[in-house]
């Protein structure tokens, strides 16, 4: 029952919202909104409660895939077209704030040039007294391999 009521629902939401829209049902029975002209997504989920809906907005990609929501809203079923379209257009609107945000710089790769901003300063190891020198733990492996291979030497010394 709640799976053709969602599917009702959510296409009167469809037609309040965008006149250019599909309608399709997810995988995991949600009904997912999708409007290709303004590169948004909705989906509308059973939520915990009975009478209650998930309602998720995102982005919809370069090449069609969609972005994971930024948003979401729990709305109860009976409250109506009229409050569920305006909670969408408040995710949407959150949806399209994220879009209009530049992205974080990652890696090093296509990068212009200068210092990332976020990077906190490195701080000089001599400053702390230490320096770039070789720390205790690498002096206890090196002195390891060196008594490996003298054993190794002794050994092929003494049997010939």
């Amino acid at each position: 029952m709640v799976g053709a009521q969602l599917r009702d629902t959510a296409q009167e939401l469809a037609a309040v919202l965008w006149r250019e829209h599909t309608v399709y049902r997810e995988r995991s029975g949600g009904m997912v909104i999708r409007g290709e002209h303004v590169r948004r997504w909705i989906s509308l989920a059973p939520a915990g409660g009975r009478d209650e809906i998930l309602v998720r907005a995102g982005r919809i990609l370069d090449g069609g895939t969609t972005a994971p929501a930024r948003s979401e809203a729990v709305v109860p079923l009976s409250a109506g077209t009229g409050v569920l379209a305006a909670t969408c257009r408040r995710l949407l609107a959150d949806a399209a704030a994220d879009a209009a945000r530049p992205a974080p710089d990652r890696g090093t790769a296509g990068r212009s040039g200068g210092s990332r901003k976020s990077r906190k300063p490195r701080k000089s190891a001599r400053r702390n007294g230490r320096g770039r020198h070789t720390g205790f733990g690498s002096w206890v492996i090196l002195v390891c391999v060196a008594g490996v291979i003298a054993l190794f030497a002794y050994s092929s010394a003494m049997h010939g």
